[in-house]
Protein backbone atom coordinates (compact mmCIF):
# COMPACT_ATOMS: atom_id res chain seq x y z
CA UNK A 1 0.00 0.00 0.00
CA UNK A 2 1.39 3.53 -0.85
CA UNK A 3 1.35 5.67 2.24
CA UNK A 4 2.98 8.80 1.77
CA UNK A 5 4.04 10.39 -1.43
CA UNK A 6 6.48 13.67 -1.71
CA UNK A 7 8.28 15.63 -4.61
CA UNK A 8 10.92 18.07 -3.93
CA UNK A 9 13.52 19.85 -5.69
CA UNK A 10 16.82 18.34 -5.38
CA UNK A 11 19.27 21.34 -5.42
CA UNK A 12 18.08 22.80 -2.36
CA UNK A 13 15.31 20.24 -0.70
CA UNK A 14 12.54 22.52 -1.43
CA UNK A 15 9.27 20.04 -1.19
CA UNK A 16 7.30 21.45 -4.05
CA UNK A 17 4.04 18.65 -3.16
CA UNK A 18 2.76 16.17 -1.31
CA UNK A 19 0.18 13.54 -1.47
CA UNK A 20 -2.34 14.89 1.43
CA UNK A 21 -3.90 12.68 4.18
CA UNK A 22 -6.79 10.36 3.11
CA UNK A 23 -7.84 9.76 6.26
CA UNK A 24 -5.92 6.49 7.05
CA UNK A 25 -3.10 8.26 8.96
CA UNK A 26 -0.36 6.29 9.28
CA UNK A 27 1.02 5.41 12.97
CA UNK A 28 4.01 8.02 13.18
CA UNK A 29 3.56 9.41 10.22
CA UNK A 30 4.77 12.74 11.16
CA UNK A 31 7.97 10.51 12.26
CA UNK A 32 8.51 9.37 8.72
CA UNK A 33 7.96 12.62 6.96
CA UNK A 34 10.83 14.12 8.68
CA UNK A 35 13.17 11.20 7.91
CA UNK A 36 11.32 12.13 4.02
CA UNK A 37 12.75 15.75 4.55
CA UNK A 38 16.03 14.40 6.10
CA UNK A 39 16.96 12.68 2.82
CA UNK A 40 15.71 15.44 0.45
CA UNK A 41 18.02 17.72 2.71
CA UNK A 42 21.21 15.14 2.33
CA UNK A 43 20.13 14.26 -1.46
CA UNK A 44 20.72 18.36 -2.13
CA UNK A 45 23.93 18.12 -0.29
CA UNK A 46 25.00 15.26 -2.33
CA UNK A 47 25.91 14.63 -5.95
CA UNK A 48 26.96 11.44 -5.81
CA UNK A 49 23.34 9.22 -4.43
CA UNK A 50 22.07 7.03 -7.06
CA UNK A 51 19.27 8.50 -9.01
CA UNK A 52 17.05 5.53 -7.96
CA UNK A 53 17.09 4.18 -4.59
CA UNK A 54 14.99 2.59 -1.94
CA UNK A 55 15.37 2.31 2.08
CA UNK A 56 14.13 0.44 4.68
CA UNK A 57 12.76 2.20 7.28
CA UNK A 58 10.79 -0.06 10.19
CA UNK A 59 8.28 -1.97 8.45
CA UNK A 60 8.28 0.26 5.42
CA UNK A 61 9.95 1.45 2.63
CA UNK A 62 11.26 4.47 0.65
CA UNK A 63 11.43 4.37 -2.66
CA UNK A 64 12.86 7.25 -4.95
CA UNK A 65 13.55 8.42 -8.50
CA UNK A 66 15.41 11.67 -9.66
CA UNK A 67 14.40 13.28 -12.96
CA UNK A 68 15.21 16.69 -13.89
CA UNK A 69 16.27 18.22 -11.09
CA UNK A 70 13.24 16.37 -8.69
CA UNK A 71 13.21 13.87 -6.51
CA UNK A 72 9.56 11.82 -6.09
CA UNK A 73 9.42 9.78 -3.41
CA UNK A 74 6.86 7.40 -1.96
CA UNK A 75 6.40 5.14 1.19
CA UNK A 76 4.98 1.78 1.15
CA UNK A 77 4.47 -1.30 3.11
CA UNK A 78 8.05 -3.54 3.00
CA UNK A 79 5.23 -6.71 0.85
CA UNK A 80 4.44 -4.05 -1.69
CA UNK A 81 5.96 -4.62 -4.76
CA UNK A 82 8.79 -2.76 -5.72
CA UNK A 83 8.30 -2.64 -9.32
CA UNK A 84 4.95 -1.43 -8.77
CA UNK A 85 6.21 1.41 -6.63
CA UNK A 86 8.98 2.57 -9.27
CA UNK A 87 6.05 2.14 -11.69
CA UNK A 88 3.83 4.66 -9.74
CA UNK A 89 6.77 7.42 -9.17
CA UNK A 90 7.10 7.23 -12.79
CA UNK A 91 3.51 8.00 -13.48
CA UNK A 92 4.08 11.07 -11.16
CA UNK A 93 7.08 11.98 -13.22
CA UNK A 94 5.70 12.09 -15.93
CA UNK A 95 2.39 14.46 -15.30
CA UNK A 96 4.57 16.43 -13.30
CA UNK A 97 7.10 17.60 -15.94
CA UNK A 98 4.82 17.93 -18.26
CA UNK A 99 2.34 20.42 -16.11
CA UNK A 100 5.03 22.53 -14.44
CA UNK A 101 8.17 22.12 -16.32
CA UNK A 102 9.00 25.46 -16.83
CA UNK A 103 8.29 26.28 -13.40
CA UNK A 104 10.30 23.80 -11.10
CA UNK A 105 13.79 25.95 -11.10
CA UNK A 106 12.02 29.41 -10.13
CA UNK A 107 9.28 28.79 -6.99
CA UNK A 108 10.42 30.12 -3.63
CA UNK A 109 7.91 28.82 -1.48
CA UNK A 110 7.27 25.69 -0.73
CA UNK A 111 4.42 23.81 -1.66
CA UNK A 112 3.95 25.44 -4.86
CA UNK A 113 2.61 22.62 -7.03
CA UNK A 114 0.27 21.50 -3.74
CA UNK A 115 -2.58 21.43 -6.34
CA UNK A 116 -0.89 17.98 -7.95
CA UNK A 117 -2.27 16.55 -5.30
CA UNK A 118 -5.05 15.47 -7.00
CA UNK A 119 -3.26 13.88 -9.34
CA UNK A 120 -1.27 11.91 -6.98
CA UNK A 121 -4.31 10.91 -5.01
CA UNK A 122 -5.87 9.57 -8.80
CA UNK A 123 -2.73 7.33 -9.90
CA UNK A 124 -2.60 6.53 -6.07
CA UNK A 125 -6.00 4.76 -6.22
CA UNK A 126 -4.99 3.18 -9.49
CA UNK A 127 -2.08 1.28 -7.60
CA UNK A 128 -3.68 0.58 -4.41
CA UNK A 129 -4.67 -3.41 -5.28
CA UNK A 130 -1.61 -5.01 -6.32
CA UNK A 131 -4.56 -7.72 -7.69
CA UNK A 132 -6.22 -5.87 -10.34
CA UNK A 133 -5.78 -7.11 -14.19
CA UNK A 134 -3.50 -3.62 -14.95
CA UNK A 135 -1.49 -3.83 -11.66
CA UNK A 136 -0.70 -7.38 -12.34
CA UNK A 137 0.20 -7.01 -16.19
CA UNK A 138 2.85 -3.96 -15.08
CA UNK A 139 4.39 -6.80 -12.77
CA UNK A 140 4.63 -9.26 -15.12
CA UNK A 141 5.87 -6.41 -17.62
CA UNK A 142 9.99 -8.41 -18.06
CA UNK A 143 11.00 -5.17 -19.77
CA UNK A 144 10.23 -3.18 -16.65
CA UNK A 145 13.11 -4.60 -14.33
CA UNK A 146 13.81 -3.23 -10.71
CA UNK A 147 16.27 -5.69 -9.64
CA UNK A 148 19.32 -3.69 -10.05
CA UNK A 149 18.06 -0.67 -7.99
CA UNK A 150 20.09 -0.48 -4.66
CA UNK A 151 18.54 -1.36 -1.40
CA UNK A 152 19.40 0.31 1.69
CA UNK A 153 18.80 1.24 5.28
CA UNK A 154 17.57 4.72 6.30
CA UNK A 155 20.86 4.77 9.32
CA UNK A 156 22.95 4.18 6.39
CA UNK A 157 21.49 6.75 4.33
CA UNK A 158 21.44 9.68 6.84
CA UNK A 159 24.08 8.42 8.69
CA UNK A 160 25.50 10.64 11.34
CA UNK A 161 22.53 13.56 10.84
CA UNK A 162 20.17 11.19 11.36
CA UNK A 163 21.66 9.83 14.72
CA UNK A 164 21.84 12.95 15.68
CA UNK A 165 17.97 13.84 15.17
CA UNK A 166 17.21 10.88 17.20
CA UNK A 167 19.50 11.99 19.88
CA UNK A 168 17.92 15.31 19.63
CA UNK A 169 14.79 14.05 19.95
CA UNK A 170 15.26 11.63 22.48
CA UNK A 171 16.96 14.45 24.67
CA UNK A 172 13.86 17.06 23.98
CA UNK A 173 11.76 13.82 25.45
CA UNK A 174 13.89 13.51 28.20
CA UNK A 175 13.68 17.38 28.97
CA UNK A 176 10.08 17.60 28.40
CA UNK A 177 9.82 14.40 31.43
CA UNK A 178 12.17 16.10 33.61
CA UNK A 179 10.00 18.91 33.21
CA UNK A 180 6.93 17.05 34.52
CA UNK A 181 8.89 15.38 37.01
CA UNK A 182 9.97 18.82 38.84
CA UNK A 183 6.52 20.17 38.45
CA UNK A 184 4.90 16.85 40.59
CA UNK A 185 7.65 16.93 43.11
CA UNK A 186 6.52 20.66 43.92
CA UNK A 187 3.18 19.42 44.26
CA UNK A 188 3.67 16.67 46.37
CA UNK A 189 6.25 19.05 48.35
CA UNK A 190 3.07 21.46 48.61
CA UNK A 191 1.18 19.31 50.03
CA UNK A 192 3.52 17.46 52.32
CA UNK A 193 3.77 20.80 53.88
CA UNK A 194 -0.08 21.52 53.91
CA UNK A 195 -0.49 17.91 55.69
CA UNK A 196 1.98 18.77 58.47
CA UNK A 197 0.91 22.26 59.21
CA UNK A 198 -2.93 22.56 58.53
CA UNK A 199 -3.61 20.86 61.97
CA UNK A 200 -1.24 23.50 63.89
CA UNK A 201 -2.90 26.31 61.71
CA UNK A 202 -6.33 24.98 62.53
CA UNK A 203 -5.76 24.88 66.51
CA UNK A 204 -4.01 28.12 66.15
CA UNK A 205 -7.48 29.31 64.76
CA UNK A 206 -9.36 27.69 67.15
CA UNK A 207 -7.16 29.45 69.53
CA UNK A 208 -7.29 32.85 68.23
CA UNK A 209 -11.19 32.18 67.86
CA UNK A 210 -11.86 31.76 71.56
CA UNK A 211 -9.73 34.32 73.05
CA UNK A 212 -11.12 36.96 70.72
CA UNK A 213 -14.96 35.35 71.87
CA UNK A 214 -13.45 35.95 75.55
CA UNK A 215 -12.61 39.17 75.11
CA UNK A 216 -16.32 40.16 73.14
CA UNK A 217 -18.26 38.37 75.52
CA UNK A 218 -16.15 39.03 78.71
Amino acid sequence: MVKLTMIARVNDGLLLAEGLDDGRVEKDIDYYKQQAKSLFKKLSQSQHEPSRMSIETGPNMFHYIIEGGVCYLTMCDRSYPKKLAFQYLEDLQREFEKLNRSQIETVARPYAFIKFDTFIQKTRKLYLDTHTQRNLAKLNDELYEVQQIMTRNIQEVLGVGEKLDQVSQMSSHLTSESRIYAEKARDLSRQALIRKWAPVAVVIGIVLLLLWARRYFY
